[in-house]
């Protein structure tokens, strides 16, 4: 399991590198200002982040009592990260569509660019970061 202070430091570098990529490709793909669009993606990168510190913590606490440990396969991180995206996309849709004032379907295509977005970038950050940073496994 990992520690808290591994946790946090996962989730913060997790969303500011995250930010620092998807509000210019959002602002530039869908049209919006960029500044509309670092609300939509400030907003959901918190809901994220409380998000990812709790989910990832259940996660690994059923990982635990279900294997015995933490480390993924990787049909296990597939599962992992649409699980992640699924939650946070059904979170945002509304804020999406209240915000910058668009219909539910112009929300829904946003909210699935950022779920794209996120789940391949998840994908691979979680990987990256198992790398530099192992789960341990019990002794």
């Amino acid at each position: 399991m990992r520690s808290t202070r591994s946790r946090i430091i996962h989730a913060l570098s997790f969303e500011l590198i995250g930010l620092a990529i998807v509000i210019p490709a959002f602002s530039l793909l869908f049209g919006v200002d960029m500044g509309e669009g670092g609300v939509v993606a400030v907003v959901g990168a918190t809901l994220a982040t409380v998000w990812n510190y709790l989910y990832n913590l259940g996660f690994d606490h059923a990982l635990q009592r279900l294997q015995g440990h933490t480390a993924k396969s990787m049909p296990l991180r597939i599962l992992h990260a649409l699980l992640f995206e699924a939650g946070l996309l059904l979170a945002l849709l509304p804020f999406i569509a209240w915000y910058l004032g668009v219909s539910l379907w112009q929300a829904l295509q946003m909210d699935i660019a950022f779920a794209f977005f996120y789940l391949v970038y998840a994908f691979i950050f979680n990987w990256l970061y198992d790398l530099i940073d192992p789960p341990r496994r019990p002794a």
